[in-house]
């Protein structure tokens, strides 16, 4: 069905606005995705403050081509919704777990990402980095491992040393 010009206008200003105001857009290739399949996927993006918003590709690239981004639009094909969210990393993170979930319906068609658009292939790169709270373990470990060793060493070393006689 055709929408109106003013319903276009309407929601070419939305995406201009979404695209002047997020650090990170994700171009969600969907086909086939059943309605209680897109619903769960809705609610657990926006669970993880991730909006979710499906559009025409024409006034998808209108948007982008009046936003001045670097480097070369990947091609959209198909049908293409865009994820985008305040968290930079979050949009591709949580679209990527459920392209591993629906493989055969979803699939990552690029980005943006730090003002340039990203491939397919380095999209995906970008939503396998880790979240900020898991980076945050991973060097509390890093940190912990040799001071835990340290002690390890120097309990060892004590005991050694009573056993020999308290010196």
């Amino acid at each position: 069905m055709a929408i109106t010009k003013e319903k276009k206008r309407q929601i070419t200003e939305r995406l201009r606005a979404i695209i002047a105001e997020t650090p990170t857009l994700v171009f969600v290739h969907f086909h086939g995705l059943s309605i209680p399949e897109e619903k769960a996927m809705r609610d657990t993006l926006k669970e993880a403050g991730v909006r979710y918003f499906v559009a025409k590709k024409t006034l998808i690239r209108r948007a982008l081509d009046e936003a001045r981004i670097g480097g070369e639009l990947p091609p959209l094909e198909g049908e293409i919704a865009l994820a985008y969210g305040g968290d930079v990393l979050a949009p591709a993170r949580e679209v990527y777990e459920f392209v591993k979930k629906y493989k055969d319906s979803l699939a990552i068609a690029g980005g943006v990402f730090e003002g340039a658009y990203q491939s397919a292939e380095e999209m995906t790169e970008i939503a396998k980095i880790p979240g900020l709270q898991q980076l945050r373990g991973m060097l509390v470990n890093v940190i912990h491992s040799p001071l835990q060793g340290l002690a390890v060493a120097l309990h060892a070393l004590a005991e050694k040393r009573e056993a020999q006689g308290g010196v």
